[in-house]
């Protein structure tokens, strides 16, 4: 079904110029479906991943409007990397455990923070879980497939270069300019407030696109760490903006 909507929109991509964009681009599916998976359980198929990319780059191509001023790149990445979530949100290949425990974790964090008026700490966030630290920790790690996508799907959507695109993915209707224009202002807001290791975490691996070893190479600190801390810092976020509102 997947080949043949390929097929479909193909043939849709017009002229001889869209045609060229989908075979220069190529490269660019294959790029970000393997930084995708590097993110994934072993079980997520990478050669899925690049046939859902190309239905996002032939949807770009066939879509893509230069006067809007974004580069035929910034855009055919929104639409690939679009594509490829709805491929794994498709896949359902989450466990019921893990959205359970990430909204345990938020809650937690969302009701210390409040409690407080400070960042939650580990310890803190573990024992209203009644965990114990290492526990903790583990249910953090077991959290990072699903995380790197939600936070990434979020983050998408607050890039102050992309945001105009970022839900076209899934709707052709235009997006509510008024409305990114506010998630861009509180997610930023919101990421400067992580506690420091958080945020340069997140840095490293979403602009700087480090893999998880790499980063812990530069804190000095273990590939597991590394997923713990970014996992961490997705759910303080979730908490932070669980209760956001576009006006």
């Amino acid at each position: 079904m997947k080949s043949m909507q390929g097929v479909g929109l193909y043939s849709q991509v017009s002229g001889q110029q869209g045609q060229q964009l989908v075979q220069r681009y190529a490269g660019l599916v294959k790029r970000i479906a393997l930084h995708t998976a590097a993110r994934l359980p072993a079980s997520v198929q990478l050669d899925d991943l690049i046939q859902a990319g190309m239905i996002g780059l032939l949807e770009a191509a066939r879509k893509y409007d230069a006067s809007k001023g974004a580069s035929f790149e910034t855009y055919a990445t929104i639409r690939i990397r679009g594509s490829i979530v709805d491929e794994i949100r498709k896949g359902d290949w989450v466990p019921r455990s893990v959205h359970r425990n990430s909204r345990r974790i938020a809650e937690a964090i969302q009701q210390i923070e409040a409690k407080y008026g400070r960042d939650a700490k580990d310890q803190e966030i573990a024992e209203a879980l009644s965990l114990s630290l290492d526990d903790y920790y583990a249910m953090l790690s077991d959290l990072s497939g699903s995380r790197l996508f939600s936070f990434e799907e979020l983050t998408a959507a607050g890039d102050t270069s992309q945001a105009s695109l970022a839900s076209e993915h899934t709707s052709d209707k235009p997006p509510d300019e008024l409305q990114q224009k506010k998630l861009r202002h509180d997610l930023a807001q919101a990421i400067q407030m992580l506690p420091e290791r958080e945020q340069l975490v997140l840095a490293l691996y979403y602009d700087e696109e480090l893999n998880l070893k790499e980063i812990g190479q530069v804190l000095g600190v273990s590939e597991s760490r590394v997923s713990q801390i970014h996992s961490q810092a997705a759910m303080r976020l979730r908490a932070r903006l669980a209760d956001w509102q576009p006006e």
